[in-house]
C-alpha cells in the first residue's frame, strides 16, 4: 500500500525552474524551510515535517532540482550556488520573511550557502544537520556515489523492503517503504553532480560566515560529521552551539526520531519567543 503523504502540493516558478513543494500546517504561523539531502525529495521529510507543523509552525519542503516533480536543471546545474539560489527565489516567491531554515546533510551545505550569499546578518535561525564536512583537502564523502547509483538502480527497477533495509537498518518500515516509492524521482546527473560537490566545493568558508541565530545538530555515530569533523568545526566558528544527537548517525532523525526532537524542540520553542 502507497505511503500517504500529509502534505499539501503546490508550484512555484523560481530562479528559471518549476518548483515543487510541500506545506505542512496552518496559514500566517512562523515559517520553517526544510530542506531535505542528495537523494531525498520532500515527501521523505513528511514525518518530520508533521511534528514540526504540530510546534506551531507551517513549513515548507521542496523537492530539491532534480528530485521529486521539481525541475531538472541542465548538467552543470547543481552546485551550491545553483541551489542557494533556489532557496532565495523560493523564499522571495512565496512571501517568507526569515523564516527558520532546517537543511539536512546537502539540505544543510545549501542553507549556508544560502544564508551567506542572501541573507548574511539578516536570516532567521539556521538549523544545519550534519552537514558534509568533506571537501578538498579534507577526504571524500563516506557513501559512495557506486552506492547511491546501486539504490537508485534498485529503485527504478523495481526493490524490497529488505533490498532497502540493507542500507538503512534503523529506519521505521513506513520510511524504508516512502524510499522505495519516491526514490526513483531522482535524477541521476542530480545525484552523480552534486555527490561530486561533496569533495569539490569546500564546506567551511560557509560555515565560518555563518553568524546568529544558527545552530548544528551532528550524529554520535556519524560517519559524515565525526568526533574529529566536530572539533575542526567548533574551532572554526566557535560562535555556533553544536549539539550531539546519540545513537544516531548521519540520518538522525530516521536513527534517533525522540532524540533528535528532544534536542530540536527547544531550539525551535526560542526561535518562536
Amino acid at each position: 500500500m502507497k505511503v500517504q503523504i500529509a502534505g499539501k502540493s503546490q508550484y512555484v516558478e523560481a530562479n528559471g525552474l518549476r518548483h515543487h513543494l510541500l506545506t505542512y500546517g496552518n496559514a500566517g504561523a512562523p515559517a520553517v524551510f526544510m530542506l531535505p539531502g542528495i537523494t531525498s525529495p520532500a515527501a521523505t521529510a513528511d514525518f518530520l515535517a508533521i511534528r514540526i507543523a504540530a510546534l506551531g509552525f507551517t513549513v515548507y519542503v521542496p523537492d530539491i532540482r532534480g528530485r521529486g516533480q521539481t525541475e531538472i536543471a541542465p548538467p552543470g546545474g547543481y552546485r551550491l550556488s545553483d541551489y542557494a539560489a533556489d532557496v532565495h527565489g523560493l523564499i522571495r516567491a512565496l512571501g517568507l520573511h526569515k523564516p527558520v531554515i532546517i537543511g539536512h546533510s546537502m539540505g544543510a551545505r545549501i542553507a549556508a550557502a544560502y544564508a551567506t550569499t542572501y541573507a548574511m546578518e539578516d536570516h532567521g535561525l539556521l538549523v544545519l544537520v550534519d552537514p558534509p564536512v568533506c571537501g578538498p583537502g579534507r577526504g571524500g564523502y563516506p557513501t559512495s556515489l557506486e552506492s547511491f547509483m546501486t539504490q537508485l538502480k534498485e529503485a527504478k527497477a523495481g526493490t524490497t523492503l529488505d533490498e532497502v533495509r540493507r542500507f538503512y537498518p534503523k529506519w521505521p518500515e513506513r520510511e524504508l517503504q516512502l524510499r522505495i516509492e519516491v526514490l526513483p524521482q531522482c535524477d541521476e546527473t542530480a545525484v552523480r553532480e552534486s555527490h561530486a560537490g561533496f569533495e569539490t566545493e569546500n564546506f567551511f568558508p560557509y560555515w565560518e560566515r555563518i553568524t546568529q541565530p544558527a545552530v548544528l545538530i551532528y550524529g554520535g555515530n556519524s560517519p559524515v560529521v565525526t568526533r574529529e569533523g566536530a572539533a575542526d568545526l567548533a574551532r572554526a566558528n566557535p560562535t555556533i552551539r553544536l549539539y550531539c544527537v546519540r545513537e544516531a548517525g548521519h540520518m538522525i532523525p530516521w536513527d534517533n526520531e525522540a532524540g533528535f526532537f528532544q534536542t530540536l524542540e527547544p531550539i525551535l520553542a526560542d526561535a518562536k519567543s
